[in-house]
This record gives C-alpha cells, sequence and structure tokens, in this order.
C-alpha cells in the first residue's frame, strides 16, 4: 500500500514534467532522480530504515534534500511538489520540536520556489502551500502506519508467546499441587496394605478400596487440567487428607467451623490442604498435625500445624512457581495471603487467610459443626 501511494506521487510528477516536453537529457535526469526518491523512500518504511537521530539517518535526509531540491534548477515549477517526501521524512527521523520546525522550513521554501516560479499567481502559491503540507503528512502518516502495523505485529507474537507460557505454568502448578498430593497418598497407602495383607486382610481390602478412590480422583483431577476447569470441595479434601493422614499413623486434631463457601474460594482453600498434607507426608516425620478451618469477619482461615520438621538441605532445588509459591500466588488472586514458616517451638506452620465475596456465605451444610473435632481421625 504504501509503494503504491508513493509510486503515484512520482506518477504525477512525471506527468507534470512531461507537459513541459522535456529532452532526452531531462527525461534521463527524472527517472533517475524519481527512482533514487522512491527507492529511499521504500527503505524508510524497511527494517533498513535507519534510527532516527542516528548519522545513517541524517546522512539519507541529505542525499534526499539534494535529490529534491537539486532537479527543481531543470524542471521549475514541475519539481515543486517533490520537496513533501523530504518534509514528512524530517517528521520520522529527526527529534521533536525540531522536526516540526524543519517541516515548516522545507514547506516555506516549496512555496518560496513556486512564487519565483510565478510571481504573479496567488493560487498557484496557495495551492502548493496546502499541497506542500499535505504531502508531507501523508508521507508522516503512512511511515508511522508503517511503524504501528510491526508495532501491533510485535505485540501479538509477544502475548500469544506470555499466553502459552501461563498456560504451562498453569498446567506445571495444577499436576504439581493435585498429582503430587495423590501420589503420595497412594505410596503411603500401598505401604500400609503391604504391611496388612496378611495380618489384617479385611483392612488391607479396605485400603484398597480408598487406593482405587484416590487413583480415580486423581485421573479426573488431570482431566480437569487437561481441560483448564477444576472445582474442588474443600470438606471432600479434609476428609480424604484425614484418611491419608491416618494411614501414616499421624495423629489429628481437626477442628471445623466455617458456613458453605463460594466454589472458588474452597478449591483455593482445598488445593492448599492438598499441598499443606503431601508436605507434611513428604517433608517431615510427623507424629501430631493439626487441622483448622476457620471462619472470621468475612474471610476464612485455614491453618495445618505438624512436628517432626526436618532441616531443609543445603541445596534447595530450584524450583519455582511449585509448591508454597504456587500456593500463595493462588491465594493472592483471591485478595488473601498465605505464609509459611517454623515457629518457635518447632512446628512448622502453614497458615492461609481468603477473604469471602460479599454473596459468598449461606448456612452451613448438614454435618459441619463450630468448634468441633471431627471423631475417627486421632490415633
Amino acid at each position: 500500500m504504501i509503494a503504491v501511494v508513493f509510486s503515484g506521487f512520482a506518477v504525477l510528477a512525471g506527468v507534470h514534467t512531461m507537459t513541459l516536453r522535456p529532452g532526452l537529457s531531462q527525461v534521463l535526469v527524472f527517472t533517475v532522480s524519481v527512482g533514487a526518491l522512491l527507492a529511499l523512500q521504500l527503505i524508510h518504511n524497511t527494517r533498513l530504515a535507519p534510527r532516527p537521530g542516528s548519522r545513517t539517518a541524517y546522512a539519507t535526509l541529505a542525499l534526499q534534500a539534494a535529490l529534491v531540491y537539486l532537479p527543481f534548477l531543470m524542471f521549475g515549477s514541475a519539481w515543486v511538489g517533490m520537496p513533501g517526501f523530504f518534509a514528512g521524512n524530517l517528521l520520522v527521523l529527526t527529534a521533536s520540536p525540531v522536526s516540526w520546525v524543519l517541516f515548516g522550513l522545507v514547506v516555506g521554501t516549496q512555496t518560496w520556489a513556486q512564487y519565483l516560479v510565478t510571481p504573479d499567481d496567488a493560487w498557484s502559491i496557495s495551492y502548493t502551500l496546502i499541497s506542500a503540507t499535505i504531502t508531507g503528512l501523508i508521507v508522516y502518516g503512512m511511515l508511522r502506519l508503517g511503524d504501528l502495523v510491526e508495532e501491533v505485529k510485535r505485540t501479538r507474537e509477544e502475548l500469544a508467546r506470555m499466553a502459552v507460557q501461563q498456560e504451562r505454568l498453569r498446567f506445571s502448578q495444577d499436576l504439581h499441587d493435585l498429582l503430587g498430593y495423590s501420589l503420595s497418598a497412594i505410596t503411603l497407602k500401598t505401604e500400609l496394605t503391604r504391611r496388612l495383607v496378611t495380618s489384617h486382610p479385611d483392612r488391607a481390602g479396605d485400603e484398597l478400596i480408598e487406593i482405587l478412590e484416590i487413583s480415580r480422583q486423581a485421573l479426573s483431577d488431570v482431566r480437569m487440567v487437561a481441560s483448564g476447569y477444576r472445582e474442588m470441595s474443600l470438606d471432600q479434601e479434609t476428609r480424604s487428607g484425614c484418611s491419608v493422614l491416618a494411614a501414616a499413623d499421624i495423629q489429628i486434631d481437626l477442628d471445623i467451623s466455617h458456613d458453605r463457601l463460594p466454589p472458588q474460594v474452597s478449591t483455593v482453600l482445598a488445593t492448599v490442604l492438598r499441598e499443606g498434607i503431601t508436605n507434611v507426608l513428604g517433608h517431615s516425620k510427623a507424629e501430631h498435625c493439626a487441622i483448622s478451618i476457620e471462619q472470621r469477619d468475612r474471610s476464612v482461615l485455614l491453618r495445618i500445624v505438624n512436628d517432626g520438621v526436618q532441616p531443609a538441605p543445603q541445596e534447595q532445588p530450584a524450583r519455582r512457581g511449585t509448591g508454597i509459591d504456587s500456593l500463595r500466588s493462588r491465594v493472592g488472586r483471591l485478595g488473601g495471603r498465605l505464609t509459611a514458616a517454623v515457629g518457635p517451638d518447632g512446628r512448622f506452620q502453614l497458615e492461609a487467610r481468603v477473604p469471602l465475596p460479599a454473596d459468598g456465605a449461606t448456612a452451613s451444610p448438614p454435618g459441619t459443626r463450630s468448634g468441633s473435632r471431627r471423631p475417627g481421625y486421632a490415633r
């Protein structure tokens, strides 16, 4: 499109020149000058364009100035429209406000040249003034349009790259937060079943049933991660987590006091609970674990406290975006806060507080008792 517009200006100059019935030498000079101007103009709108304010930019502007002013001595009024190219390039390749001052000087010299040719024709002088201004602005607009198109293209490519990277991060976080718990639970329950299969076959059968349920849940989680949609029940994850902790011979204190939670809050807290239990199983030799979920002042507080904290290895694995970092990001997206640290008593405490939306709480679901300890888990 830019090539067609600039070529159109060159054709108009050629038609105007032909009205003078030029000789062969004049046609040759016209062809070389217009060809060089058109080539420079097209280069200014490609990746080969000089950087504004650089020496190359000033060199091309000097060459273009020679091409738009020197042929005027031969063609006179037929060449008076060509400085518009030069004026438009000045706006692009020089810094503002100097560029606008130079633009005005070029338009002024073009109008003065027309005055020298037709001093008594006010209409021609006025036409040249308006035409030079419009031509320069058209050239400037076309050059800027090309730059904007390239910028939009680069922005779209960057957004696409960021979207792919964000999806990879989401998938990695979900796999870590969901499958880490499931695989740890399956491992523990399988080891327990192996020990019970000869001495307590009935209980071993019950454990196998739970392993099958966890496996099915893990398969369902993988499918939901792949589809980008996942909704988890905090109450269900609490029961499942307590069962896994009990299978690992960890004494559990459970204290739950909250109303029915919005799906997004329930899902985030269930994810925090899963990761917290996975940490208890994988990064400690816990004998006791306390889990409390309490609703306070339009927010829900989840706290997991366990003993048996192991000393941290000297070289921590570089895993950004998973584990505690992933949970902190999830909680933060809902306006909440997550902390994880070893307390003065040597116990590890994971705490997540998530605010409730204005219409987030409803009546308590059946079976949820304020300040109660769920029976059947302490061992």
